[in-house]
């Protein structure tokens, strides 16, 4: 008989475990969740209190079978899935399904794996925590109920297949609000005002800016005439000392931010790699609300800093967490052992590993001593100043290691270097003034990282669900990250240089964006139409309020049954008189205006496939009346905002540019973008191109280039079966048949030369599923 088993939730972690625990201990991951509510069913009986009707989906039936036998084979079960609200539900559910026996059964929880961590959780057992499975359940339950009762309206009023989630859709009501705010802004310009001086000594430059913006060219130009007869001199030196502080250790989101602005990860792809991590025992639990840090981790971080940088260098300081109730109120993220500078990884998981080390080394040390020197330089009577700043770093303190990032553009450390020194009153001699247009800067679009914190300063979600909120949004495609051509504008530049004053044009791209949140047309029509009929739901404050709920229900204050019964008596009622409204018009659907060549009405709306122009309305009582014409709009078109004009030149597609080789080049838009249709095949127009404009001979060099890359791509083929093929891919040859492929074993050095049975006993052999783009899944429902 098998003394110990131990159930954690991934294979990762119960390999790492593994190694800390003797020959009578055995550990077996539960895979995540065991039970869940049916797939396709709401599986929440609200007549008997809102009771779960939990099932085994098929995939686990068979664990579930293994994990039975060995806990009754076992004479102590331990139950040591994370120590979070998710992780406290997998062990409810385990001890649950397996028929598990309060004598022979303890809870242990850790938020590092190492040997000392693992057993002292097993000298110190505890019961599972019913509250905190409670709130998991409130959760989990509650959505299911805005899902399922929301996506039925939404498949009949707006587009079938579509569904509604509660945080999601207020995080997609944050996306289109900002959008909103970008269409609807009115830049304002303003001209910025440089001057370089030349001091006595004849060579010495200091450069200086206006402490005022001119608002035009007028002002500008008198400004810089009266700029000819001013004396200048220095009215005014100060020096001050200034001082910064190191930012507390990471927090689930605090990580995901700085990940994304340091590194460029996505918040997912930072959960993945800090799980990884963690379950490798290399760092502590990354689902976490809490800046604090242990005793054991500050007496290392103390110890490291003395030996590395000298004990001038270290300062003590004890972080404390200020979210009340936070869900996961443990530990900050921090290294299990911070004298381990490099770690054994992918080097994705060695950057991550590297950027937790450092902060946590850099918030225990001391604060750097900056010295900030601001000279004032007079222009006679004038009240008007030119002002230069510069700061020197007299001591780096924390800087030495750790400098925090931002993500506004204006927010950004701008690095003031060292000014020349100066006595007061001196005079100055004008070299030149640069008076540059500039102009008013637009809301900037949310970065997964910026949106993040946004949800976190309105209390909305928890550290379990920041990834899969931005998921599932993007999964669902109401929100795309990608970027946003700018558009060419001109500003004005005048000098004066030698008494003489100059006026230049030049042009700059302004609002460009690069990998930023922006709402599609159905993200903007689905959010419409739940502000119109469910504004309780997406209420940023409610959603904050059901948030607390949660936590007193953790905290054993409240009851469950109580907080669903409270928001299911609010929110049934709504769906059931939303359900009801017949409007005239489709959700969504915008009139443009009245097509001049057949007099119809012109609209845009979603359609089964996204986005379409329609030109006239269907009839359902007249049969004989012509159907209405549609048209896919293009890419970087938008219901909101496309004009009549725009709308009718789809109209013009498919378009047919001409013939080549005797057969028809047609220019068109669909599903996937504007394409070229010719013999059959399909050549995508890049967005270089404009299907309404594309030339013939661009056309003929998009088809050629198209043949040319299958030509390069193409081995071999079988006349006896030729659905099965021999191909180059991006990852080397592959067997393409019956549209799966089959990776060709790298043993094979000559490709080319197998034969038709080879190609059939490699389809046979193949362990793997077919090659296909995976969607990331993530093991636990937030």
């Amino acid at each position: 008989m098998q003394k110990n088993l131990v159930i954690v939730e991934s294979p990762a972690k119960a390999k790492t475990i593994e190694k800390f625990l003797g020959k009578d201990y055995k550990v077996m991951s539960s895979y995540g969740h065991i039970r869940d509510l049916k797939k396709k069913e709401f599986s929440i009986d609200i007549e008997h209190n809102y009771t779960p009707q939990y099932v085994i989906p098929a995939d686990k039936k068979k664990l579930v079978s293994e994990l039975k036998t060995q806990a009754k084979a076992a004479s102590q079960v331990w139950l040591a899935s994370d120590e979070d609200r998710e992780g406290e539900a997998i062990s409810w559910h385990l001890y649950e399904v397996l028929g598990l026996k309060p004598q022979n059964t303890k809870r242990i929880v850790f938020h590092e794996i190492t040997k000392n961590a693992i057993l002292h959780a097993i000298e110190t057992p505890r019961d599972i925590d019913i509250n905190l499975v409670n709130a998991q359940q409130a959760r989990r339950i509650l959505d299911r109920i805005v899902g399922f009762e929301l996506s039925p309206i939404l498949w009949r009023k707006v587009k079938p297949a579509l569904s509604a989630g509660r945080v999601q859709s207020v995080a997609v009501r944050l996306i289109v609000e900002r959008e909103r705010e970008i269409n609807d802004f009115v830049s304002e310009a303003a001209f910025r005002v440089i001057a370089n001086f030349i001091l006595p000594d004849g060579t010495t430059v200091l450069k200086a800016e206006l402490n005022r913006r001119l608002k035009d060219k007028n002002e500008v130009i008198a400004f810089l005439e009266s700029c000819k007869t001013i004396a200048f001199s220095i009215d005014d030196i100060t020096k001050k000392p200034v001082k910064k502080s190191p930012a507390p250790p990471f927090t689930t989101s605090t990580l995901q931010q700085e990940a994304a602005r340091k590194l460029g990860y996505s918040v997912s792809q930072t959960m993945m790699l800090a799980q990884r991590l963690y379950e490798s025992g290399l760092i502590t639990y990354m689902r976490t609300d809490s800046v604090n840090l242990s005793d054991l981790a500050l007496d290392t971080a103390k110890s490291t800093i003395m030996k590395t940088y000298g004990k001038e260098y270290y300062k003590f300081r004890q972080y404390h967490t200020k979210s009340k109730g936070a869900q996961e109120a443990h530990e900050a993220i921090r290294p299990t052992d911070l004298s381990n500078v490099e770690i054994n990884g992918t080097p994705q998981e060695m950057k991550l590993y590297e950027l937790i080390r450092k902060r946590t080394i850099a918030c225990q040390m001391a604060d750097a001593q900056l010295e900030r020197t601001t000279i004032s330089v007079g222009m006679g009577n004038r009240k008007e100043k030119f002002v230069a700043v510069g700061e020197v770093i007299a001591f780096d303190g924390f800087l030495q290691v750790y400098r925090e990032s931002s993500d506004d553009e204006n927010e950004k450390e701008q690095e003031n270097g060292l000014l020349p020194p100066v006595s007061l009153h001196e005079p100055l001699e004008l070299k030149d003034v640069v008076a540059t247009e500039r102009f008013t800067q637009r809301p900037p679009r949310y970065t997964e990282a910026s949106l993040v914190r946004r949800l976190e300063e309105l209390g909305i979600g928890r550290p379990s669900t920041y990834a899969p909120t931005i998921q599932t949004i993007l999964n669902r495609e109401y929100v795309v990250k990608g970027d946003k051509e700018g558009i060419e504008r001109q500003f004005c530049v005048i000098s004066l240089s030698n008494s003489k004053i100059k006026e230049t044009e030049k042009t700059e791209i302004a609002g460009s964006d690069r990998n930023k949140l922006m709402p599609t047309d159905i993200g903007i029509v689905v959010n419409d139409f739940l502000m119109k009929y469910f504004p309780s739901v997406l209420d940023y404050n409610f959603t904050a309020s059901v948030e607390k709920e949660f936590d007193a229900v953790a905290e054993g204050e409240l009851d469950w049954t109580k907080a669903i019964d409270k928001f299911y008596k609010m929110f049934h009622p709504i769906v059931e008189s939303t359900t009801a409204v017949r409007t005239e018009h489709k959700v969504g659907e915008r009139e443009l205006g009245i097509d001049p060549k057949s007099g119809k009405p012109v609209f845009v709306k979603i359609g089964r496939y996204g986005p379409v122009a329609q030109i006239g309305q269907a009839h359902a009582e007249d049969k004989e009346a012509p159907k209405p014409q549609f048209a896919t709009l293009m890419k970087g078109q938008s219901i909101e905002t496309i004009t009549l004009e725009e709308a009718l030149k789809l109209f013009d597609l498919p378009r047919t540019i001409g013939d080549y080789e005797g057969k028809t080049v047609v220019a068109a838009v669909g599903r996937f973008g504007p394409f070229i249709r010719f013999d059959g095949k399909f050549v995508s127009i890049p967005k270089t191109l404009d299907p309404l404009t594309i030339t013939l001979e661009e056309a003929i060099e998009l088809i050629n280039d198209k043949r040319l890359k299958d030509e390069q791509r193409f081995m071999k083929k079988f006349d006896e079966e030729p659905e099965l093929e021999i191909l180059r891919g991006r990852f080397g040859p592959y067997i393409a048949y019956k549209g799966s492929n089959y990776k060709i074993p790298k043993s094979v050095e000559h490709p080319e030369e197998l034969t038709l049975e080879d190609c059939k006993k490699i389809i046979a052999d193949a362990t793997e599923k077919p090659v296909a783009t995976k969607k990331r899944t993530r093991k636990k429902k937030a």
